[in-house]
């Protein structure tokens, strides 16, 4: 398979000259700042409205817009922002992934974006066991780089394919094995920072009698580094008992700096680790460029068992007797948590394998050195912990008695194999996506989800909560990191009411008394941020919390640096996302079905920027954000997407989302591929909230002729058939690509699709019809002749009757279907589509009720029916129609048609490009399988969209950004083994085209077709 390097060419589609966006909109702010930093850095300098919003949110409840963004592309670049804003006194405040919980990556302040440049890996010592790495570089591209040499950065937070190692520092992260691991610091060997007045230095190891030689040598008149030195030695010489009483003796305490580590290493090496001190200092004390850590090897094996519960409060009582068998994480799931996973077609399954009345999960891993180690282990904890159940190994001798407390488990599933042990881990997982998916006023809130006790104290620390809720009337699911004490707990609150933040507030106070009183932290892993500053003050005492303000103004004397976190001023109830005085106003009404709570309104308010769509194609998978992998840009992700939409109808920002500007640089690049449906954790449906506000768009505007011509393809392609081949040689004259783009916009670097004089319909009459008698039948199918099945690509049509008929089925082509309403809809076309599908189910839902299946060749085509068909009409008859319309390599699998169907040998190995539309509604495995019992060996491409998207790829302005997205399939197509790619999408299929040597690739039905016997 050869491909054209064209796409991976270019790094910003935007500098294009056709491009018609720049990531940019609204008023400059503080022009003559942005000027200066301008002529001082390399990076990108943006203080226009649209950047400050989209970075005026992290994952967390609170909201501020700031002053500036900066993606500095290096340290000369951060060197200059921080002496600048030094020199006149305005904050700065560096920041990753943006996926902080606590609040700690919005404030007033010139932002440090690491993330869009500084990312890469500078060097990997794998006999040294250490990397060295930028801030801005993700944990799973980092681990991506060591999986070679069987290492790894240990923390591994969730978001690790999102967040980035600065942000792990910063936030001194850890993960679900932070019983093996501990946390960042235990990691950090060096790290290169800038100061407060934009010294650029390492902090590494120094012994504590260098550390007090320099020191003593600091006065008033010293540099920031002296000043430094003096108040870490002070620290350890006066504060150390204070340290050592007032710190809650856990694996997982992140609340204020890192002093008990600080301590501990001068007392046990008699040296200590300045950059260790940065660890969950929140940018407040410097702001780290790059690290080298130190790393760890990849377990050998792993085994999983999820022991069940009747009762959360018996599953809290097993985890201190479990820890006793060392095992690498214990995770809790209660029942609401159970309850929604219940309701979810992928994990379903896994929870009906749970005995009946199941409350609560513990998920417990180990790791081991080999698999029947690993098995040995599951059988212990089992004999010990749950006697009488018959494990898949035998425990070894003794391995039952480890304790003696009082057995609660009620069952257990054991997984060995790769795949159950990631389905069990999965569904752990799910647990925030499952609560973020409220679309009403009604949400889990973090703010106090992530308090920690020790294991021992979990029970009665639980029971309390429960009371405490209860108290307020409210709850809140119990999930995570069970092991080392820390629970995820999000109560159910609405902070668009004063009650609910007074609330918000009375709980997060009840819960830190608790804390204190089950010797624990109130953060033990997402840190303090704007959530929990200010009770370090509570939790640690008034002499520690000054000590944290003196280590504060060593570093940073003027208070610059990220203020308020840590040891700052942040009210808890300030700044909120939501609040009593939040006003929505849409500015229009939807036209589409909306059958979420709260309506439109909901889905777009459901965004809780944990930057899901943010993840990169090779270490995070799936589909979304298509235009966000190809730039990099926040404003092209659906978070950034949908922070903009909320910010235009809640009046945040002064534009309408109607106005020229909002729809070309936030809306227009949004391809529609469905992917955040399905990807999303929280289920944002960009593609459904672009088509809505885009059509209300086209209301106050109208339309231009290219929209027309595209919403219309029909009959621009039956005309185009009916003058072939005169209408393809017109399409090859010179010229004729410079024209099409001048007059009405389509890129002249396209090659458009050929006709065909005689069309999958003429075929289908000429030959009789089907070739199977309705009579000998068992299903009959009305096979769709989409527009471009019939008019461009009538071969694919012909391999479907042939493949169907193979398999028994009676086939027909209805004349009544042309096209789905899906090129309108594309465009936002809203009323046009609707009138397609009002007469497109008209003419099949009375076929359906005669028996007849709807099978489409065209995926975009098939998933219109099932799934928009249902937005934009709200009847029995369009419920009918989508039920009963399937894919074709859905409706050959779904319905076993093939099985008893002859292939003959086949050859050559197949790479899969699956649509975007099919992997969002999760149909697009059965290519595959069909694929696959036809005799191919298939290697299914983890691929986002192909970047065609319909008519977005051909659009003069879009073309780059198409280019891009297209890079990111092709190099997925140079990694396959497999001697062909196929692809089911028309537009897949024209992009592979024009990258491509080989021509365009078959669509699967043509290859099973090729195997018939």
């Amino acid at each position: 398979m050869a491909y054209d390097s064209r796409p991976t060419e270019r790094s910003d589609p935007a500098t294009d000259p056709s491009a018609n966006y720049d990531y940019r909109g609204g008023a400059e702010h503080r022009p003559a700042l942005d000027a200066a930093l301008t002529a001082r850095v390399d990076g990108d300098v943006r203080f226009d409205t649209y950047t400050r919003e989209l970075f005026a949110t992290d994952a967390s409840a609170y909201e501020q817009r700031p002053i500036g963004v900066v993606s500095p592309r290096s340290v000369e670049d951060v060197v200059a922002v921080v002496e600048y804003c030094a020199e006149h006194g305005i904050p700065v405040l560096p920041r990753g992934g943006g996926t902080s919980l606590a609040g700690q990556a919005v404030n007033e302040a010139v932002v440090l974006d690491f993330k869009r440049h500084m990312d890469s890996v500078v060097s990997v010592d794998p006999e040294e066991g250490r990397a060295k790495a930028e801030a801005g570089i993700t944990i799973a591209r980092l681990n991506d780089r060591l999986d070679p040499h069987g290492l790894k950065f240990a923390p591994d937070p969730a978001w690790g394919d999102k967040s980035v190692l600065g942000g792990a520092i910063g936030n001194n992260t850890t993960g679900a094995h932070s019983l093996k691991y501990g946390k960042t610091d235990a990691y950090i060997e060096e790290c290169e920072a800038v100061l407060a007045d934009g010294t650029h230095t390492t902090f590494g190891w120094v012994s504590v009698d260098e550390l007090q030689r320099r020191a003593r040598e600091a006065d008033e008149d010293s540099d920031l580094e002296g000043r430094i030195h003096a108040a870490v030695a002070r620290i350890l010489v006066e504060d150390a008992e204070e340290i050592d009483e007032k710190y809650p003796d856990l694996k997982r305490n992140v609340s204020g700096y890192n002093l008990d580590e600080l301590v501990d290493t001068a007392r046990e090496r008699g040296e200590v680790n300045l950059a260790r001190l940065l660890a969950g200092s929140e940018g407040t004390l410097a702001i780290v460029t790059s690290a080298t850590v130190s790393l760890e090897p990849v377990p050998q094996s792993t085994a999983v068992v999820l022991l069940t519960y009747d009762d959360i409060l018996d599953a809290m009582r097993d985890v201190a007797p479990i820890l006793d068998h060392d095992p690498a994480a214990v995770e809790v799931m209660d029942d609401t948590l159970l309850d929604l996973a219940a309701d979810t077609a992928e994990f379903a399954d896994v929870v009906s394998l749970l005995p009946e009345g199941t409350d609560s999960t513990l998920l417990v891993e180990f790791y081991a050195d080999s698999p029947a180690d690993a098995e040995r282990k599951i059988a212990d904890l089992l004999a010990d912990r749950l006697p009488g159940h018959e494990a898949r190994a035998t425990p070894t001798e003794g391995g039952g008695d480890v304790t003696a407390e009082p057995i609660h488990a009620v069952d257990a599933l054991e997984a060995y194999d790769d795949d159950r042990q990631a389905k069990f881990w999965k569904m752990r997982k799910a647990g925030l996506p499952i609560l973020l998916s409220r679309t009403g006023d009604d949400k889990h809130w973090p703010f106090v989800e992530d308090t920690a006790v020790p294991a021992r104290n979990l029970p009665e620390y639980v029971a309390d909560i429960q009371a405490l809720l209860d108290e307020h009337d409210t709850f809140a699911s119990y999930y995570a990191h069970a092991g080392p004490g820390v629970l995820h707990i999000r109560p159910l609150l609405n902070l668009k009411s004063q009650t609910g933040i007074e609330t918000m507030e009375a709980i997060s106070e009840g819960i830190t008394d608790l804390v204190i009183e089950y010797e624990g932290s109130v953060s033990g892993e997402h840190g303090d941020g704007r959530a929990r500053t200010q009770w370090n003050r509570k939790l640690y005492g008034e002499d520690l919390w000054a000590t944290f303000r003196e280590l504060k103004t060593a570093f940073d004397p003027d208070w610059l640096l990220n203020p308020g976190n840590v040891c700052g001023d942040h009210d808890p109830t300030e700044t909120l996302r939501y609040d009593a005085e939040y006003t929505f106003d849409a500015g229009f009404e939807p036209t589409l079905n909306w059958d979420t709570e709260n309506g439109f309104q909901g889905m777009v308010e459901l965004c809780h920027g944990c930057a899901g769509c943010t993840g990169h194609q090779e270490t995070t998978g799936g589909v979304m954000c298509p235009t966000y992998r190809a730039s990099e840009e926040e404003l092209t992700s659906t978070r950034g997407r949908a922070n903009m939409l909320r910010s235009a109808m809640d009046g945040d920002l002064p534009d309408e989302p109607f106005d020229e500007e909002f729809v070309t640089e936030v809306l227009d690049l949004c391809i529609g591929c469905k992917g955040c449906k399905k990807d999303c954790p929280s289920g944002v449906d960009m593609a459904k909230l672009k088509a809505e506000v885009v059509h209300e768009h086209h209301q106050r505007e109208g339309l231009s002729l290219r929209d027309r011509l595209f919403a219309n393809v029909e009959t621009v392609l039956s005309l185009g058939s009916t003058f072939a081949p005169v209408s393809n040689w017109l399409m090859d004259l010179p010229g004729a690509g410079r024209l099409a783009e001048r007059t009405v916009g389509i890129s002249s670097e396209r090659t458009l699709p050929g006709f065909h004089r005689a069309t999958f319909r003429d075929w289908m009459d000429e030959r009789g019809g089907s070739r199977v008698a309705e009579g000998d039948a068992d299903r009959k199918a009305l096979v769709l002749a989409d527009p471009y099945t019939d008019y461009s690509h009538p071969d694919v049509g012909k391999a479907t009757v042939r493949v169907l008929e193979a398999a028994g089925v009676h086939v027909s082509v209805p004349d009544a279907v042309t096209d789905s309403g899906r090129p309108a809809f594309s465009k936002s076309m809203l009323d046009h589509a609707r009138e397609t599908a009002r007469e497109n189910v008209a003419a099949l839902a009375p076929r359906i009720r005669e028996g007849w299946d709807v099978v489409a060749v065209e995926p975009s085509d098939a998933v219109m029916y099932q799934l928009d068909y249902r937005d934009l009409l709200s009847n029995d008859d369009a419920d009918t129609v989508a039920t009963n319309t399937y894919g074709v390599c859905e409706y050959l699998d779904s319905h076993r048609l093939l099985d008893g169907v002859e292939f003959g040998a086949t050859e050559r190995a197949l790479a899969y490009h699956g649509h975007c539309h099919q992997k969002a509604t999760t149909k697009d495995h059965h290519a595959v399988g069909v694929l696959r019992q036809a005799g191919y060996d298939v290697d299914p491409l983890d691929s986002g969209c192909c970047g065609m998207a319909g008519s977005f790829g051909y659009e003069a302005e879009h073309y780059s950004m198409s280019e891009a997205i297209a890079g990111l399939l092709v190099e997925q197509i140079g990694d396959s083994a497999a001697q062909q790619v196929v692809a089911p999408g028309a537009s897949c299929r024209s992009q592979l085209d024009d990258f491509g040597e080989d021509g365009e690739p078959p669509h699967p039905i043509e290859m099973v077709a090729a195997a018939l016997a």
